[in-house]
């Protein structure tokens, strides 16, 4: 189904402000969306900070990362192919958050898995792999700044929800855009949630059957055809609201 163009560019601004105000996003990440299922191109920002980005910023690359537009000058950030390779593989994903937040730098660069603490990060539980760029790469800079360091990180992921960035942050994916926010989000809630309770003792564990539950509803809960309704709106991040009634053609 192919989402209409005012509804995308609205969700792409809102989403872009709505993970810097959150600090999942610094000045330096970035959040994609591609119109409909497997297409070979998607949208992006040029390379400015989320928190600033308007409708004058939006781009639209292929899969190797070259501007879809002929003549296009602008340029977008030097880590672009983390989303045109996971886009690549990865046909269910339309939309791709990159984060370096802090909370969830420890669970890449230790033994400690990030394990689902609480409802909303159900999601967790179908597990968080680390990508660890040496393998693909050796002593880099660090950053997915070619497409085989970017066919690697997707490697990596595989068809998890979301893959840790050894040292870096991580990269978060959705089925919808409201999916791949509400990840994001809840992923650095749940790192600094967890991270509390391990300092606190033994951490309780989430049984394998309230797990699944849990993920069923977050399922539909950011399906967009349930959103606005308001069943589930209480809980999503109030400035979600833009998100609701999303009309399809």
């Amino acid at each position: 189904r192919l989402l209409s163009l005012s509804w995308l560019i609205e969700s792409f601004l809102t989403a872009n402000h709505l993970v810097a105000v959150q600090l999942v996003c610094d000045a330096v990440g970035h959040w994609t969306i591609r119109h409909v299922p497997g297409a070979c191109r998607y949208f992006i920002s040029r390379s400015v900070a989320p928190a600033q980005v308007t409708a004058a910023d939006i781009l639209e690359l292929d899969l190797d990362g070259k501007p879809a537009a002929a003549g296009e000058k602008r340029t977008s950030y030097r880590e672009r192919f983390i989303h045109g390779e996971i886009y690549r593989v990865r046909p269910d994903v339309m939309s791709i958050v990159h984060c370096h937040a802090p909370s969830l730098i420890p669970f890449g660069i230790t033994k400690i898995p990030l394990r689902p603490v609480y409802h909303n990060s159900s999601f967790i539980g179908e597990g968080v792999p680390v990508f660890e760029i040496r393998e693909g790469g050796g002593d880099t800079d660090m950053l997915v700044s070619t497409p085989a360091l970017g066919r690697a990180l997707a490697k990596a992921l595989t068809n998890k929800p979301a893959v840790l960035m050894r040292g870096h942050g991580a990269v978060i994916v959705g089925k919808s855009v409201i999916e791949s926010v509400a990840r994001s989000v809840y992923l650095e809630v749940n790192a600094r949630v967890q991270a509390q309770a391990m300092a606190m003792g033994q951490v309780s564990g989430v049984t394998i059957v309230v797990l699944w539950r849990c993920r069923r509803w977050f399922m539909e809960a950011m399906t967009i055809s349930n959103i606005g309704n308001g069943s589930s709106a209480e809980n999503i991040p109030p400035t979600q609201s833009q998100y609701l009634g999303a009309p399809i053609q």
